[in-house]
């Protein structure tokens, strides 16, 4: 399946320094399959979005997988790709952005026909052949329709795709550049969230975290601040991290409040088995 990796320490701007690929047990020896691309978001110091990704064919890219990415932002969003729909492309490679916003996902929809009718306009912000950049879509489609509420927006669109498509998960992060929020649903997949104290759990400790199966991260800045971090999995031994309930939707503001509610609370009306997908998807979500 997709890694997703996001945090902040807003308002506090941080430096942290990324591996995509360069976990001490990496998806290349763990997967049955190839990882089909990376890509990382974050925000400049005038809060403009920067994405930096790349699809990964035939590793012909190692330089870009395994290189050390040091950026500074509050809020990060990291991805490792296993392609359900859509080529290897940097179109259809994570995060995306829309509308200042960094979205990544893990899932598969289905039903992509009802949902660009659903997008109207808004299919213009879709410039890839993936199923994830059109549900950001609808998202950015809903926050507008909420006058901007970040929050009620993913509600909406969450509640619309759960009532009206075939999905298999619908697990997000979302970015802006002081804010952050995460959805798990339903519980096929896990999502964590780690609400980190500056120094971690023993109080002098910088972040170093590096997942089994893929993103590795650390930075000096969070000796001295606070932080959340969602992830796929848990990335080390802090006693703090928790799964996300199926449903829940997680915020984090700019100054670092967490906030959360059960937007979701029962299956999706169409929900999929891995034996409903096809062959490429079906081996997207089930990559160990």
């Amino acid at each position: 399946m997709c890694r997703l990796f996001g945090s902040t320490a807003a308002p506090q701007r941080v430096r942290a320094t990324f591996w995509l690929l360069d976990a001490p047990d990496s998806l290349i020896q763990q997967s049955h399959r190839e990882p089909d691309g990376v890509g990382l978001g974050t925000f400049t110091a005038d809060d403009a979005p920067l994405v930096e990704k790349q699809p990964i064919a035939a590793y012909a890219d190692l330089r870009f997988v395994h290189e050390a990415r040091e950026r500074e932002s509050r809020t990060f969003v990291a991805h490792v790709r296993f392609a359900s729909t859509g080529g290897l492309a940097v179109r259809n490679t994570h995060p995306f952005e829309q509308r200042g916003r960094i979205f990544a996902h893990n899932g598969v929809l289905q039903g992509l026909d009802e949902l660009e009718s659903e997008l109207g306009e808004y299919r213009g912000l879709v410039h890839g052949d993936t199923d994830s950049e059109r549900f950001f879509a609808l998202i950015t489609q809903r926050i507008d329709h909420q006058h901007g509420d970040v929050t009620a927006g993913i509600t909406d669109a969450v509640r619309w795709v759960a009532d009206r498509l075939p999905l298999y998960a619908l697990n997000l992060i979302l970015t802006t550049a002081d804010e952050l929020w995460a959805l798990r649903y339903p519980d096929t997949h896990e999502l964590y969230v780690l609400e980190r104290a500056a120094g971690g759990p023993h109080g002098d400790r910088r972040l170093e975290h590096a997942a089994r199966t893929g993103i590795a991260a650390s930075s000096d800045s969070l000796v001295d601040h606070p932080a959340v971090v969602i992830a796929s999995e848990r990335m080390d031994d802090d006693p703090g991290w928790r799964p996300l309930d199926s449903g829940e939707l997680l915020h984090v503001d700019g100054r670092l409040q967490v906030r959360s509610a059960r937007v979701l609370e029962t299956p999706p009306r169409h929900l999929l088995s891995l034996a409903d997908l096809d062959v490429k998807a079906a081996s997207s979500q089930s990559a160990r």
